[in-house]
């Protein structure tokens, strides 16, 4: 079957037809050159048609119910009226190369909501498990009319600071009772969150939860200087989500009246761009003829202690051509 044309693409997104929109993700994944050339021209004309959406990173300790609650709330968005879009980075299995969780299987109602679209990608071992082409997947989800993007990251840590380079608003879950102190909390979370929620507060967990939101609500107060939302759901009972989305909501529309967010936007446009360039210069210090005539030899005597590793690696930026 014949690759639709570029102006193909651009209108089968633009019409929201999820098929086309597919192409153009799996476009922008690609790693051929001539793949490469093609997405960021497609990428280009779709631009202007993006920024409209509500963008959400979704994070959260194992166990925290992730997936579940994206299920739970991508439902009441999309019977509210909204299209909402997921981008579920997976870990990359390091023999396939291929997502291994499977997000897409644990959100069993959305999945199979025509007003919802679902893209596990896989990480591709990448700073927090955030694929290197979400950012340029996201857009085109706006493209098509998705007024609502969730990024669901792998777990937790780096992971927040990473994907709210990207968002408007940064969401992470945690569990009362589950060892999430505010000891075991990261310094990411502290510094990326946005929106602090205790999940599972459903049966005996709710007296639990309730504490722990006064626990963490106090703590984030004095590490971060100002009031930080902390709310409590349950996604099995549906309590708490009408709350948790109306914090999202008012977050972001505050942060877009006091202009935060367009600062924030395009903070994380230049910040794309310098780990697009980050990307594109490693993967040329790999494809040079003389860095990989040498490489083995420098691995194998840094791996002997023979050679030191700075010394290796200012040999090699010498071979690069960058010293």
């Amino acid at each position: 079957m014949a690759r639709p044309s570029l102006d193909a693409l651009e209108a089968g997104v633009r019409a929201g037809d999820r098929a086309s929109l597919a192409r153009a993700i799996t476009l922008i994944e690609s790693e051929h050159p001539r793949h490469e050339q093609e997405a960021q021209e497609l990428l280009g004309r779709l631009l202007p048609h993006t920024g409209r959406a509500i963008r959400v990173g979704v994070s959260g300790v194992p166990g925290a119910g992730k997936s579940t609650f994206i299920d739970a709330m991508g439902m009441r968005l999309v019977e509210a009226g909204h299209r909402v879009a997921v981008l579920t980075i997976d870990p990359s299995s390091q023999v396939s190369g291929g997502s291994i969780l499977g997000d897409k299987t644990r959100m069993a109602a959305l999945s199979r909501d025509e007003r919802a679209y679902i893209r596990p990608s896989p990480s591709g071992g990448t700073l927090g498990g955030v694929a290197r082409k979400t950012r340029e997947s996201m857009l085109l989800c706006e493209a098509a009319g998705f007024d609502v993007v969730m990024v669901e990251t792998v777990g937790v840590g780096q992971s927040e600071t990473v994907v709210s380079e990207m968002v408007d608003v940064t969401l992470v879950l945690l569990i009362a009772g589950g060892g999430d102190d505010l000891q075991g909390i990261k310094r990411g979370i502290l510094e990326a969150v946005d929106v602090l929620v205790m999940t599972k507060a459903d049966g005996a967990n709710v007296t639990r939860a309730e504490q722990a939101r006064a626990e963490h609500r106090a703590a984030l107060r004095l590490l971060r200087g100002r009031e930080i939302p902390v709310l409590t759901c349950s996604s099995l009972e549906g309590t708490g989500l009408s709350e948790v989305w109306q914090t999202l909501v008012e977050t972001r529309a505050a942060a877009e009246a006091s202009g935060a967010l367009a600062a924030r936007r395009e903070r994380q446009m230049v910040r794309w761009m310098w780990r697009m360039l980050e990307d594109g210069l490693f993967a040329a210090l790999r494809r040079h003829a003389g860095v990989r005539a040498r490489l083995p030899v420098l691995e194998a005597e840094v791996r002997g202690g023979r050679v030191p590793p700075t010394a290796a690696a200012l040999e090699l930026l010498g071979l690069f051509g960058a010293r």
